[in-house]
């Protein structure tokens, strides 16, 4: 998994291709359907792209604001997911504009029975989250923004094949910081992608538990449950804080990084912050990933987990099937 982190940068030179393109096109809406690894795509592009209107649909059936302008992006980097296949069935069903994305699986076969328009993944046995260079280049091509973003893209691959070994190195110094703790992670909304690579990151590498917020709504409410008391103490005590900087953020939602930084410390809880300020979106998202790949390996290192698997999420689709 180690050497799958660090090799992240290449997969933005995935050069995908569209099959049956003749049966797609440009649509007014695009939702993308995806579960765990196979929708973080979306999020990259929301980040990079704010105005695009793209949504991510984590769940069975249609979304429910899919209109007569509106397309189906059915993405499962196995192909086998059970929610995203009966998304693409159901649109299959109702004629609404329709392409896969997948290295593989029952979903590109369908896609190549029914002549639908497909993009098919390079065939790596990777976890998901660590495909997702290769997914989000799918998802520029399925929406024609390949173009449009094509210098971003190739200043993102040479700056992050500079700096890995820093990333790389960074993740693993930090790694003790937060032993024995359950990761938060705040960041500001606009980076909320960078915080879900985070909590995903110790979810499915490290085998712990952890959760994401965003400022400025996290200062009217959840910060609420770390005042101190006595009586809370021991449970509160038991978290760890992450808090991504970034120096594009809103003044304001600097301002209240900071100030709650600050709040946490006063406290006595245990913060750890990382700055993501690189002015190219794409190249801060991969930095994330990098980071906190990195962070997450090692930390599954020191509590001799197995960091590649999750089994747990194996035994559960066993079990509802």
């Amino acid at each position: 998994m180690k050497n799958e982190i660090y090799e992240l940068p290449a997969q933005l030179e995935f050069l995908p291709k569209i099959e049956n393109e003749d049966k797609w096109g440009k649509f007014g809406n695009y939702f993308l359907a995806g579960m765990g690894g196979s929708h973080l795509q979306g999020g990259i592009l929301n980040s990079v792209l704010p105005e695009f209107p793209l949504l991510t649909h984590k769940d069975y059936g249609l979304p429910p604001l899919t209109g007569k302008d509106s397309a189906i992006i059915a993405a499962s980097y196995s192909g086998n997911t059970e929610e995203v296949l009966d998304v693409f069935k159901k649109a299959l069903s109702r004629k609404v504009p329709l392409i896969a994305i997948s290295r593989g699986g029952k979903l590109l076969e369908i896609a190549k029975e029914e002549r639908v328009p497909y993009i098919k993944l390079p065939n790596k046995d990777i976890q998901p989250r660590f495909g997702t260079g290769y997914s989000f280049k799918a998802l520029l091509k399925a929406l024609g923004l390949e173009r449009e973003l094509d210098e971003e893209v190739k200043e993102a691959i040479n700056s992050l094949k500079e700096k890995r070994d820093d990333l790389m190195s960074m993740g693993k110094e930090r790694s003790s910081f937060l032993e024995e703790k359950i990761p938060v992670i705040y960041a500001s909304s606009k980076n909320k992608i960078i915080a879900t690579f985070f909590k995903v990151n110790f979810n499915e590498t490290t085998k712990i538990p952890a959760f994401f917020n965003v400022v400025p709504e996290l200062n009217h409410n959840e910060m609420n449950g770390y005042d101190l008391i006595p009586e809370t103490r021991k449970i509160i005590e038991g978290v760890g804080f992450v808090l991504i900087f970034d120096k594009n953020d809103h003044p304001q939602n600097i301002r209240r990084m900071e100030v709650l930084e600050s709040m946490l410390k006063e406290r006595g809880l245990k913060t750890i912050s990382f700055d993501m300020s690189e002015t190219n979106p794409i190249e801060k998202v991969f930095s994330s990933i990098i980071l906190s790949g990195s962070l997450s390996f090692h930390m599954a290192g020191s509590y001799g987990t197995d960091p590649e698997g999750v089994p747990m999420v194996e035994e559960f689709k066993k079990k509802i099937k």
